[in-house]
């Protein structure tokens, strides 16, 4: 009787051919570092032999000794001062056939590290471009390239490239990266928001600054974070040149006050310096918060009236700091003036505050500018036709003019500028000369109003038919008893 010896099962064989390869590798290993101390071998020998090495570690899918063997080439290329060749060798190890992906990521790793050491401009240049062609779509790269191209955006600004360096950014969507840590993330997007404010690109500056919601800045670092669960990815740590959450926050409200200054949107400049108004480093220290809280309240006084101004001028005049402002009282009267339906005179006003207007320039923020004093009468104007509506249902166009210190054809420009807003309801009678304050009513409003007048009619009628009918009565009962 035969006895049929089982052949070792394929598992087996691979095993068997591992660790056969990784024999072979210890003694090349050994041997390469014979031949480097005993300096027989010149560079391009040396790389030719890891290479050797590097082939049958990635054969044998072993990811530490590919990984090493890779790594000791760049090194090699390193310490001989060989720029060219490593770029050379960075492309050749990551187009290698069947080449590891943590293989790629220690290449692309360490080429980052001599990113900072190279001699010249050039040559940073060249290595960066390397690194960003030999990652480009590669998914478990793309941190590494996002902070690639972060580095030649930077190089090309400082050339005075901004145009090429906003191109660069925007070509990286960091919001879908999912191993990227918050903070990177956010400091990346606010990056691209800058180059675009700084090209005057003001759409896509809005466009990119969306990415990031404000509600991001609220959320509470001193929790512990959350251990992923198994199959989640692990985000990474953001480096060490990246700010704090709160430093972010500022970085962002301060590019948004350069986006809304342009447009003169001062109501949302007034919430942004709230927002970093609200920054505990900031609110802890008066001589930083004093700043911020004198330009919240000129930039209230500019915004025009409205529900969210009015709720931001109450709660900004109990605020306790505002009592720590030079001159206190004379900007709070001011303040309340625009509160309370009270008539201002602008001429007295404008002698009151135009020192302190002027000297905005010397603080944070720099000067308000011609426009905004032109805005600042505007809306003392507009304030002082809202105070005559509520209080006159129709008045003489001469004594509207007198009140508003203003000639007829500005008062009727500023009266319709505010009606056309829809901001207020009025009726000029230009043959009369009188003007009529009062809310407009569409045809749905005006037939609302009929059927319901006509309703409460005929219900009077019934009243009264009731009334009469019961007198009758009454008085037929009280004949018959006599």
């Amino acid at each position: 009787m035969k006895i049929v010896e089982s052949k070792p099962p394929q598992t087996q064989k691979r095993k068997q051919k591992r660790k056969q390869k990784s024999n072979s590798f210890i003694e090349l290993w050994i041997r390469l570092n014979q031949i480097k101390m005993e300096g027989k071998r010149s560079l391009e020998a040396a790389i030719e032999e890891l290479l050797h090495v590097e082939k049958q570690m990635r054969v044998a899918e072993d990811v530490a000794g590919a990984k090493k063997a890779a790594i000791d080439i760049l090194k090699l290329c390193f310490e001989a001062r060989a720029w060219s060749m490593l770029n050379e060798q960075i492309v050749l190890l990551v187009k290698r056939r069947g080449q590891l992906k943590q293989v790629v990521t220690a290449i692309v790793q360490r080429g980052m590290h001599h990113v900072d050491e190279t001699p010249d401009l050039e040559t940073r240049i060249e290595l960066i471009k390397t690194l960003n062609n030999v990652s480009a779509g590669k998914i478990y790269v793309e941190i590494e390239r996002a902070r690639l191209i972060k580095k030649l955006a930077k190089i090309k600004e400082e050339q005075g490239l901004i145009a090429e360096a906003a191109d660069l950014m925007q070509e990286i969507a960091v919001e879908t990266f999912g191993a990227m840590a918050k903070t990177e993330k956010i400091a990346f997007i606010l990056e691209q928001v800058r180059l675009c404010l700084d090209r005057q690109e003001y759409v896509r500056a809005q466009i990119i600054s969306r990415k990031i919601s404000p509600r991001v800045f609220d959320v509470d670092d001193s929790k512990e974070k959350k251990k992923p669960k198994e199959g989640e990815s692990v985000v990474e740590d953001a480096p060490a040149d990246i700010p704090s959450l709160m430093e972010l926050k500022r970085i962002y409200y301060e590019l948004m006050i350069r986006y809304h200054s342009h447009h003169n949107e001062y109501f949302e400049i007034c919430r942004s310096y709230k927002a970093i108004y609200e920054i505990p480093s900031v609110k802890d220290n008066p001589a930083e918060c004093i700043p911020f809280l004198r330009k919240i309240c000129w930039y209230l006084v500019l915004s025009p009236h409205g529900p969210m101004q009015s709720s931001l001028l109450n709660s900004t005049l109990e605020d306790k700091n505002i009592y720590e402002i030079p001159n206190f009282r004379q900007v709070s009267h001011g303040i309340r003036n625009v509160i309370t339906m009270e008539v201002i005179q602008w001429t007295s006003l404008w002698n009151t505050f135009k020192n302190e207007f002027e000297n905005e320039k010397n603080f944070l923020g720099g000067a308000l500018g011609d426009k905004a004093a032109k805005d600042l009468r505007r809306r003392i104007i507009e304030h002082n036709i809202i105070v005559v509506s509520k209080y006159y249902a129709r008045i003489a166009l001469s004594r509207f003019a007198e009140l508003l210190c203003l000639s007829l054809q500005e008062t009727e420009k500023h009266l319709s500028d505010m009606v056309v807003s829809k901001a207020l309801a009025a009726k000029i009678d230009r043959p009369t000369g009188t003007v009529c304050f009062g809310t407009t009513k569409d045809s749905s409003d005006v037939l609302n109003s009929w059927s319901m007048n006509l309703e409460k009619l005929l219900d009077l009628v019934e009243k009264s038919c009731q009334q009469v009918h019961k007198e009758t009565m009454v008085h037929k009962v009280a004949f018959k008893v006599r």
